[in-house]
């Protein structure tokens, strides 16, 4: 069932995710290992694994915790990443880049909540067969 509320939001921070991407290519955390480009990767793909594994929420509720995992070391190196950057001290200045992974955190959380909620409608609906 993918016109679930949960899959929209799973959309949302998979879109957040390509969104770094694009935008995450001036930024070098190191110079052998493109993390930013693995990382957006991975999100992508576990965000699209997600959405497709509708009939194991449990499975569902497991990657986006891996998902919000991966975001939240994601906004470390940036925050990282931009407090090293030389220039001005204004947010503008220096780029949007950590908005994104705090997106699809948020994003993700509250499909985390939709899941479980649906989890308790089915264990319901089972209690009454």
């Amino acid at each position: 069932m993918l016109q679930r509320i949960q899959t929209i939001w799973i959309f949302l921070a998979v879109l957040a995710a390509v969104f770094l991407f694009v935008t995450g290519q001036d930024v070098i955390i190191s110079d052998q290992f493109p993390v930013m480009n693995i990382a957006c990767v991975a999100l992508v793909l576990i965000g699209l694994l997600s959405v497709f594994s509708y009939r194991n929420r449990k499975r569902q509720i497991l990657l986006n915790t891996v998902s919000i995992i991966i975001n939240v070391l994601l906004i470390g190196v940036l925050a990282y990443w931009l407090l090293n950057l030389s220039g001005g001290i204004e947010f503008p200045e220096k780029g949007i880049e950590p908005v994104f992974p705090l997106i699809a955190v948020i994003c993700l959380c509250i499909a985390n909540l939709y899941i479980k909620k649906d989890e308790r409608l089915v264990k319901s609906v089972d209690r009454l067969r």
